[in-house]
């Protein structure tokens, strides 16, 4: 493996891990402090929004800043990444996720390994996943064609809006989706609806790129 590859590695595990120990801890946090569910959804929502400008700013050079095994296989499926990388993102994707949820719950003095008890199933969360993941997804390709620049906004400002209009508060991540099975706090959802959650994601992101590949495909007029 070359020290390129391992970077990149690197650098989707640290995100993933950052980004997960955002959601999980924030969650904890606002959890904490309000009773109101309202207020600690905007706790846990606004953390998470910011993290993912910082992340994808400074390792976007570096790896891509996917942290998502939904967005890999988008860029896997348009030949911008070979599979056997892709393959790695995303365990470095999963591995970094799972790391990020027990470091969470270390830093609030809660036991490291948990389980979720938290019910998310049901035709409506899987359809706010296909959503919430073409959204992501389509905002990725629309800023990367027009504004490359604003993809680190674009995305922070859009997982902001979609914890709010998606009845899933917008998880569009199977790694992330993975992690938050193993956190029995205020962003926990159970082992056995992850599954739904996952593939749900993975068609919002299919989706997604077939529409987006139509929709800003280059003219003549171009």
């Amino acid at each position: 493996m070359s020290a390129d590859t391992r970077r990149r590695l690197a650098a989707e595990a640290l995100g993933t891990a950052f980004l997960v120990g955002t959601v999980v801890g924030s969650g904890i946090m606002a959890d904490a402090l309000s009773a109101d569910e309202a207020v600690s959804l905007l706790g846990n929502t606004i953390p998470t929004g910011a993290i993912l400008f910082v992340l994808i700013t400074i390792l976007g050079p570096v790896s891509g800043a996917h942290f998502n095994p939904a967005v890999t296989m988008v860029f896997a499926l348009r030949r911008d990444i070979a599979a056997g990388l892709a393959a790695g993102y995303v365990a470095a994707q999963v591995a970094g996720g799972i790391l990020g949820s027990l470091v969470a719950h270390a830093m609030f003095d809660q036991p490291v390994l948990q389980l979720s008890a938290t019910v998310r199933t049901g035709g409506g969360q899987w359809l706010a996943e296909v959503v919430a993941t073409f959204g992501l997804v389509a905002a990725i390709l629309g800023g990367l064609r027009f504004r490359p620049a604003a993809v680190p906004a674009l995305v922070g400002l859009y997982i902001t809006a979609a914890y709010w209009f998606t009845a899933s508060t917008s998880f569009a991540n199977p790694a992330v989706a993975i992690a938050r099975s193993l956190t029995d706090t205020f962003s926990g959802i159970r082992p056995a609806d992850v599954p739904g959650f996952v593939l749900a994601e993975l068609v919002g992101a299919a989706l997604a790129l077939g529409v987006m590949r139509w929709l800003l495909a280059r003219t003549a007029e171009d």
